[in-house]
């Protein structure tokens, strides 16, 4: 085996055996380290090497399972001396003879009374003993070596010391080698070996970050030490488990630490278990108690979940430190605390967690920290734990834990409460389960509303219900609860007011079939949304999506949003209040803005515990992706929010994610693909919601895509019918008008277009700038040709400004059509170079191609394929050559990201590779001829107006 940093204690064990050799001299040498350090790999190395230098090697370990065997190691010694035959029998004839004396004290102890006899027998076997080693020394020195010494039987011992007392003029060496114990077995043995004159003391320290590169590869290297530096994390250095570790990642190994077998088969936790098993039970003992705390513990604490005095904890959490296993107050790392749990029967887990809680409590332990181990212990009997637990599921609802919540509340349901408990944590557990699967909740949900009912809908746990029946489109029931709800037997009713206005104004806003009078007076609740901070932050959410869905002069909803955004985005039990500002800022046609709070959102730790409301993120992501032109990103995230929670759980919601998937299939040109999504069963209380209504567009939309002019007609009149008669007529949720144009036009009645396209511009507060955009961009399909250069101006500055690059593709194909007609090609070349990059960009491969196609006739250039016949040769990509051609034109960094829809950071990146290509070290340098293919969208507008 090779060593790793033990070549000092080796050229020390070597040194003394030289001068065992040359000066007849004896030693005694302590081998000490903690368990896995490598002693028995540094005994092993050294006697193969002293019986080549011409020694001679008698080994022999102590074991636990031995130690009561008498002469045990000393029989081992001998037999690995393969004596000759007479001096066998002889050595066998005085073991013998020493079995049946007295028992000798304590090796290194004084004699006892009465204990003559034995001392005679004694006395001839040990000088038969010293004098076989002498006669075996005679051909070269001898080496006794001794693994695991502290398990060696007395007899053995004793022996050892009579050999010991007698080495300086003999040319015998006795190497000794212990583990790190909770006390020394052999106190005395021990103190007498250390005053002997020719004895030395060799320690093995932990690896070091360098030693462990060297097992990872001989050769060392980058690699090697990051990979060194993680193993030292994980093992503290023990060889041992430093070994395992990387035996476990080497190709053809186990697995790494993330798949690791949980059944602790491991190469790892073997060694984690084979070093616990090698200590004395009390310190295996502690390790359990560590692995089940899980978190860092005075000697204090410890000692009480033992039920030992603290003292006594002591010396077994400095084992376990010298063992690698420990650092600082805890086990060193998660993959430790898991094989110690999976080694420990259920029964000894459940005990020691129900320990472990009743200690914490009493120490005073915040209720999280104890509720964890009564949940653990699934242990619920005495009067403190209902209180606990309760406490800890709200902790954890507020800290974005609803599975944490969740199981604390199951505990409860088992507890005995009073009725007015069991409904209160019947409401939280509602909560906290739907957050994770509101298919879970059904049950509870409906025992909730019937006691709801039967109380007079009196108490809070009655308002609780009404997000949940919303959401499965129950709206009914949900206007019953914040109808009938008074709140007057509720202990905390004084805190009911704000809940209250804002389950009604929520019950208006997504059912608005229901509570329209609530609705219709905003004057009761719209200045809730920039009220002072002491306001409800659940009333002030729902308050900004009304303002989005009814807005009106006095009202700035995207700052609004923002700011509540701003405000609770760092709350982690705040993802589902922030939903609300996100839709707001959606309708309100603040796409760009809603992609970066939703990656933002996202990007919480939370988010990975609430899978609903990581779902809902995605969905309105995805949503915000498609109006921004971003297919293939609307597609993932709509796809993401599915996976997260099956389409039977989403409710009357899952309107949003198939809408949006249903558009973006239809977009792309995949038809059979949308018409997969639209045979998804929908609950019929979908259409009573404003989400319904986004999806009656989505599918007006493909039916005008198969040309199917009358079904989406029906469709779309079907959204403005619903729309208008809940007075939500705002473009941000559905431009009915403006899709409804789109079908009119298509069948050649440009009268009828027109006026709905007038009409949708005329809406007071709810027009975008991504409405009004498309809207003047089908108005210039309708107009006069130097008209419709004005109209279609406006929509590109429109469109580009609000980041819909799919629009702003077919209003540069138009743009590049209409150029084409009044003779500018080249320009119009340009611009549907451009259109058609974009599309290319966005996923629009049908549309792209349709630019090329759908004025071959007119004399529209054939992009690509015409075009790169006359490029440069100059090794530039067509991204690069944009990018350099606005450079050229004296345009920075920031204006030619917001020019073509790329990052500041992509932009420099073209440009480092195009001073590289053309050999050029700033933009003045670029070359003149680079302008000419810059996109001339900066002056189109200006001369469309002009």
């Amino acid at each position: 085996m090779v060593l790793v940093q033990r070549e000092e204690q080796l050229d020390r064990l070597r040194g003394a055996f030289d001068a065992c050799a040359e000066h007849q001299r004896g030693h005694v040498a302590l081998v000490t380290g903690a368990v896995g350090s490598g002693k028995t790999s540094l005994l092993e190395t050294f006697s193969e090497w002293a019986a080549a230098a011409g020694g001679r090697v008698l080994g022999a370990a102590g074991s636990r399972a031995e130690r009561g065997l008498h002469l045990g190691v000393l029989g081992q010694l001998f037999h690995s001396a393969r004596l000759e035959q007479q001096a066998a029998t002889r050595i066998e004839n005085l073991m013998r003879d020493a079995a049946f004396a007295v028992p000798l004290p304590e090796p290194g102890g004084d004699a006892a009374d009465g204990a003559a006899d034995g001392e005679r027998v004694w006395a001839p076997l040990l000088h038969g003993l010293f004098t076989a080693l002498l006669d075996l020394a005679d051909a070269g020195p001898l080496v006794l070596a001794v693994d695991d010494v502290h398990h060696a039987d007395p007899a053995s011992l004793h022996c050892l010391l009579y050999v010991t007392r007698r080495l300086r003029h003999a040319r015998i060496m006795v190497v000794l080698a212990e583990a790190s114990t909770l006390r020394p077995p052999h106190p005395l043995f021990r103190a007498e070996l250390l005053s002997q004159p020719y004895f030395s003391r060799i320690n093995l320290p932990p690896l070091t970050v360098d030693g462990i590169a060297r097992l990872v590869d001989a050769d060392g290297g980058a690699a090697a030490r990051e990979t060194a530096e993680r193993c030292l994390s994980m093992t503290g250095g023990n060889p041992l488990l430093t070994r395992a570790l990387i035996d476990e990642r080497a190709p053809g190994g186990a697995a790494d630490e993330r798949g690791a077998d949980p059944t602790g088969g491991d190469p790892f936790d073997q060694a984690v278990l084979g070093c616990l098993y090698r200590h004395e039970p009390g310190v295996r003992r502690v390790a359990q108690a560590l692995a089940v705390l899980n978190r860092p513990v005075p000697a204090e604490l410890l000692g009480h979940v033992l039920d030992v005095v603290p003292e006594s904890a002591a010396p077994a959490v400095r084992v376990l430190r010298t063992s690698g296993l420990m650092d600082s107050d805890q086990l060193r790392h998660p993959r430790i605390l898991r094989s110690i749990l999976t080694d420990m029967s259920p029964e000894e887990r459940r005990g020691l967690h129900q320990r472990v809680a009743e200690v914490l409590h009493e120490h005073g332990a915040e209720p999280g920290a104890v509720a964890e181990h009564l949940v653990a212990a699934a242990w619920a009997d005495a009067p403190w734990v209902v209180p606990v637990l309760s406490d800890a599921a709200a902790q954890a609802l507020a800290s974005g834990r609803p599975d944490v919540a969740a199981a604390c509340l199951r505990l409860v349901a088992r507890a005995d409460v009073d009725e007015r408990q069991r409904t209160a944590a019947t409401a939280m557990l509602v909560n906290a389960r739907w957050q994770v699967n509101p298919l879970a909740v059904n049950g509870h949900l409906t025992e909730l509303v019937e006691t709801a009912r039967a109380t007079g809908w009196s108490t809070g746990a009655a308002l609780s219900t009404v997000p949940f029946l919303l959401w499965q489109g129950r709206a009914e029931e949900a206007t019953e609860a914040v109808s009938g709800f008074s709140g007057d037997d509720d202990p905390g009713s004084a805190g009911h007011a704000g809940r209250l206005r804002a389950m009604q104004l929520l019950v208006s806003l997504s059912h608005p079939d229901q509570l329209a009078s609530v609705r219709e007076t905003p004057s009761t609740w719209s200045r809730a949304a920039t009220a002072p901070t002491s306001i409800s932050p659940q009333l002030q959410a729902v308050t900004v999506l009304g303002t989005a869905l009814l807005p009106n002069a006095d009202n700035d909803t995207v700052a609004t949003a923002e700011q509540l955004l701003q405000r609770h985005h760092t709350d982690d039990g705040a993802l589902g209040l922030l939903t609300a500002p996100l839709l707001a800022l959606l309708w309100s046609g603040r796409c760009d803005r809603v992609v970066a709070w939703a990656e933002i959102l996202l990007n919480r730790p939370a988010v990975r515990h609430a899978p609903v409301w990581r779902a809902v993120v995605r969905a309105v992501r995805a949503e915000a992706a498609l109006r921004l032109g971003d297919l293939p990103g609307a597609e993932h995230h709509a796809r993401a929010a599915l996976e997260d929670i099956p389409a039977p759980a989403w409710g009357v919601a899952i309107a949003g994610p198939l809408a949006t998937l249903i558009a973006c299939a239809t977009e792309a040109g995949r038809f059979a693909e949308a018409d997969r999504w639209l045979a998804h069963p929908v609950p019929a209380g979908m259409f009573r919601t404003p989400l319904g209504v986004h999806y009656l567009a989505a599918r007006g939309r493909h039916h005008l895509a198969m040309g199917r002019p009358h079904a989406a007609t029906a469709d779309l009149r079907r959204c403005g019918e619903l729309m208008r008669g809940w007075g939500i007529d705002v473009a941000g949720l559905v431009p009915w008008r403006l899709e409804l144009a789109r079908v009119q036009l298509s069948v050649g009645n440009k009268t009828h277009a027109t006026q709905l396209l007038q009409e949708q511009l005329r809406v007071a507060h709810g027009v975008d700038d991504r409405t009004r955009g498309r809207s003047l961009r089908l108005l210039a399909t309708t107009a006069a040709p130097d008209h419709r250069r004005k109209l279609l101006g406006e929509a590109v500055n429109l469109l580009q400004g609000c980041g819909d690059r799919l629009e702003l593709v077919r209003a540069l194909g138009d743009t590049g059509q209409s150029l084409q007609r009044a003779g500018d090609s080249a320009r119009a070349r340009l611009l549907v170079r451009r259109a058609y990059q974009l599309a290319q960009d966005c996923g629009a491969s049908v549309l792209a191609q349709r630019l090329i196609r759908r004025d071959a006739g007119g004399g529209l250039p054939a992009y690509p394929a015409g075009a790169e016949a006359h490029e440069p040769d100059d090794g530039l990509s067509e991204a690069e050559r944009r990018v350099a051609a606005l450079a050229a034109q004296g345009h920075t960094n920031r204006q030619i990201s917001s020019k073509l829809f790329i990052t500041v950071s992509t932009v420099e990146q073209h440009l480092t590779r195009v001073y590289r290509k053309l050999d050029v070290k700033r933009r003045t340098d670029l070359p003149a001829r680079l302008v000419a293919y810059a996109e001339p969208l900066a002056e189109e507008p200006q001369g469309a107006a002009s």
